[in-house]
């Protein structure tokens, strides 16, 4: 069975999504998938920032197995094409059975923003006394736009007028707050909101710990690599950081790994309960997410079985 871009669409919601994810992250945290470290190797293709690299994502999780190739390529975006593209396979666990071959793209940029919708759910709680109003983000691509549909589902508060949205091109940053209800706004009033998402390609920090407020809960998704960065040292070194995986985020984002931060909790760990205590009132919280194999088989599986009951209707 292929599954393609448009076919998961139909299917995909977030509202099935984020309860899945917010399970799978509990069940990682507590050593029931097998997810080894990706692969990646770098393309070649390009000096500097525009070089390319291509990943390879296996994992055990439940009653299926699954790898996720995935590319991405920054200059993609100077010729309209997706800077992401991603291919997921889906197996049996029982047999090792392929039950499915699908476009995983746009499950990238939903578990994505999911994960994220999930550390918001479980972390603002814990950490701020009132619900905050303010959401700031630094990006205007698709995964910016994922995430203000996937928080608008667990931030019912959130008003439109409330987001912030600043890019290095402000007509992006225009556009796609002429899509949500959004605005566009400079950086330093973006990065000074309740939440601040972070989601750039960015090679350097765009976000500096003086900008934010003292109290702020940074949603950091961008910049996957270990050299890359969105957050400077100062953001990092004076926040209480969770990560959606301790060995994936020291391992693969030079946000955590060039400050030398340490990573306190895992998100899984905190919705489970044992270290929720530990997340801070007061003070500044970076969620860290690099991306997790675990993430794309969570997905995979629901557009599998939504494909399958819908053939079998």
């Amino acid at each position: 069975m292929y599954i393609s871009e448009d076919e998961v669409r139909a299917v995909l919601t977030y509202e099935a999504l984020i309860p899945a994810i917010r399970q799978a992250l509990m069940d990682y945290s507590a050593g029931l998938v097998n997810q080894p470290p990706r692969t990646i190797l770098r393309a070649g293709n390009a000096e500097g920032a525009n070089n390319g690299w291509f990943a390879v994502m296996p994992v055990i999780a439940g009653d299926v197995m699954g790898v996720k190739t995935v590319s991405f390529y920054p200059g993609n975006a100077e010729l309209g094409l997706p800077t992401h593209l991603a291919m997921i396979e889906l197996l049996r666990r029982s047999t090792g059975e392929p039950l499915a071959l699908m476009d995983g793209t746009l499950i990238t940029e939903m578990r994505t923003a999911a994960v994220s919708a999930v550390a918001f759910a479980a972390l603002a709680p814990l950490h701020f006394d009132a619900a905050p109003m303010s959401l700031g983000i630094l990006g205007s691509g698709v995964q910016a736009h994922a995430h203000i549909q996937a928080l608008r589902l667990v931030w019912p508060a959130l008003r439109a007028e409330d987001i912030r949205i600043w890019s290095r091109t402000r007509a992006h940053a225009e556009r796609l707050a002429a899509k949500t209800g959004a605005r566009a706004a400079a950086l330093e009033e973006a990065a000074a909101a309740d939440v601040v998402l972070t989601a750039t390609s960015s090679p350097e920090p765009v976000l500096q710990g003086r900008r934010l407020a003292p109290n702020a809960l940074v949603l950091a998704v961008g910049a996957t690599g270990n050299t890359l960065r969105e957050l400077d040292d100062e953001a990092m070194r004076t926040s209480f950081v969770v990560a959606e995986s301790r060995a994936s985020v020291e391992r693969e984002s030079g946000d955590v790994r060039l400050s030398g931060a340490r990573v306190e909790a895992e998100i899984g760990e905190v919705l489970a309960g044992s270290a929720s205590g530990a997340v801070p009132r007061n003070g500044r919280i970076v969620f860290k997410t690099v991306g997790m194999a675990i993430e794309d088989l969570t997905a995979a599986r629901l557009v599998w079985q939504a494909r399958t009951a819908a053939a079998s209707a």
